[in-house]
C-alpha cells in the first residue's frame, strides 16, 4: 500500500455522529499524502421506501457537520447516491479509483454493531483496497500490525509500516499462537508448545525480516487472536489496528475472515483492513522496486 497511490481518498458519511472520526481522519490523511478526497453519502433506494420518498433525496446540508467541514477544508466534492451502503462505495472506490476508502465505525450496542457492522464487514469481505475504519479521528501515535503465518502477512506488515511512517507513529506487529483445537477421538502428532516453536521459527524466517522500521517492535502472544489483539491494543494504547483480510468466499471468511470480521466489531480503535488480493501483487511490486524487502520460502 504506497501512500503514492492514494490518488484519491473516498470517505463515507451518513448524518450519524460516526461520521465525525471518518471525515476528520480521512481528511487528515488526505492532507499528509495530497491526495483528493471524495465524500459519498449512501441513500435509500426509491422502492425500498414508498412511503416516505423524501428520505432518498437527502440534502447534503443534513449531514453532519464535520462531513461539511471536511468537503470545504480539502475542496472535496460531495454525492449523495442511492443504494445499499456497501455496494455504494464499492461501486464508488472502484469509479474513482480510489486508494483508500474511510468508513466511520459506530460500536453503541450488540444489535447496533450487528446493523451498522454489516456495511464494514461486507466492504471488507469485497474491496480490493483497503478499508480504514474509523472510531477515532485523533491523531495516530501508535499503530499494532496483527499477522499470521500466511500470505497475508506481507502486505500487512507493509500497509501497517507505511501507515507509521506516513504518521510518524510507532509500530508494533503482534503475532497470536492460538491454542489447538480439541477433537475428541483424535491424535495429536505435535502440541501447543511445539506450534509455538514452529511459529517463532517461521516469524524470524520469513516476517520479521519484512520490517524495515528500525524502532519497531515484534512480539507472540498465545491465546486467542480476538481477545489477545484488543487486550494488546488496550495495554500499549494503540491508536490504530492493521489486519489482513484473506478472499471473499464463505471458506475464507469461515477458516480466516472470520478474525479480521470479530476485530471490526470487537475493537475499540480504528481498523485498517488490508485485502491480500490485489495488495499481494501491489506489495510484491514495491518490493522489487526497493520499497520493501520480499522473503519468499
Amino acid at each position: 500500500m504506497s501512500t503514492a497511490a492514494w490518488h484519491t481518498i473516498l470517505i463515507g458519511v451518513d448524518p450519524s455522529p460516526a461520521s465525525v472520526p471518518a471525515a476528520r481522519l480521512g481528511s487528515a490523511l488526505a492532507h499528509a499524502t495530497g491526495a483528493t478526497v471524495r465524500l459519498v453519502h449512501a441513500t435509500p433506494e426509491a422502492w425500498t421506501v414508498p412511503s416516505a420518498p423524501h428520505t432518498f433525496a437527502i440534502n447534503p446540508d443534513g449531514l453532519n457537520e464535520a462531513a461539511r467541514d471536511a468537503a470545504r477544508a480539502t475542496l472535496a466534492r460531495l454525492e449523495v447516491r442511492s443504494g445499499r451502503p456497501a455496494r455504494v462505495l464499492r461501486d464508488a472506490a472502484h469509479e474513482l479509483d480510489a486508494g483508500l476508502v474511510v468508513l466511520g465505525g459506530k460500536h453503541h450496542s450488540a444489535i447496533g454493531r450487528w446493523v451498522v457492522g454489516s456495511t464494514a464487514h461486507a466492504l471488507a469481505r469485497s474491496l480490493d483496497v483497503p478499508l480504514l475504519v474509523a472510531i477515532a479521528g485523533g491523531p495516530i501515535r501508535k499503530v499494532l500490525a496483527a499477522v499470521d503465518l500466511s500470505e497475508a502477512a506481507g502486505p500487512t506488515v507493509h500497509a501497517a509500516e507505511r501507515f507509521a511512517g506516513m504518521l510518524g507513529a510507532s509500530l508494533r506487529v503482534l503475532h497470536v499462537v492460538e491454542p489447538l483445537p480439541v477433537i475428541p477421538d483424535t491424535p495429536l502428532h505435535f502440541n501447543d508448545d511445539e506450534v509455538l516453536e514452529r511459529s517463532r521459527e517461521h516469524l524470524e524466517r520469513y516476517v520479521w525480516p519484512l520490517i524495515n522500521l528500525p524502532d519497531a517492535e515484534t512480539v507472540v502472544r498465545r491465546g486467542l487472536a480476538v481477545d489477545v489483539i484488543a487486550a494488546d491494543a488496550a495495554t500499549e494504547g494503540a491508536d490504530l489496528v492493521v489486519v489482513g483480510s484473506h478472499g471473499k468466499g464463505w471458506v475464507d471468511r469461515i477458516l480466516i475472515g472470520s478474525v479480521t470480521e470479530r476485530v471490526l466489531s470487537a475493537l475499540p480503535v480504528s481498523v485498517l483492513v488490508v485485502p491480500v488480493t490485489g495488495a499481494e501483487d501491489r506489495w510484491r511490486s514495491d518490493a522489487k522496486a526497493g520499497r520493501g524487502q520480499l522473503h519468499a520460502g
